[in-house]
């Protein structure tokens, strides 16, 4: 079974081609439903089941790597960006890359600790979902 796992990663099937394709076309992080609705544009009988499969495959190659977001769930987006924080949609919930790090302050510890990382997080209303500018 291992094995089948570990032949099935180093494959380049189509499918896994349009998934690569969805989430650089994306340029922010996907959620798997969002993969599915937006592989199936170019591979109308892609499945859900074959998107987790290969986010699966994809992570492990570090590919892809996972977004963890506070109260919601998991989304992935292209390995290798420089270090970046992001940006939630409270309406429509998308995810979006904010270019570099906002968070320049340093939090004063307390003694003994250190800090190995951070997070950030900002939430509010995309563009798309924003009010609407009447001309």
């Amino acid at each position: 079974m291992e094995a089948d796992l570990e032949r099935e990663d180093r494959r380049n099937t189509r499918q896994k081609m349009v998934i690569r394709e969805a989430f650089a076309r994306a340029n922010r992080p996907l959620s798997p439903e969002e993969a599915l609705q937006t592989a199936q544009q170019y591979h109308p009988t892609i499945g859900i089941a074959t998107i987790y499969r290969n986010i699966q495959a994809l992570v492990k190659g570090r590919w892809l790597e996972p977004v963890e977001v506070p109260g919601d769930a998991t989304r992935y987006e292209v390995a290798g960006k420089e270090h970046h924080h992001h940006f939630q949609c409270n309406d429509c919930g998308k995810l979006y890359d904010l270019e570099g790090c906002v968070a320049q302050s340093r939090p004063k510890l307390p003694k003994g600790f250190r800090a190995s990382g951070h997070e950030f997080y900002v939430y509010g209303t995309c563009a798309t979902c924003g009010p609407r500018q009447s001309s």
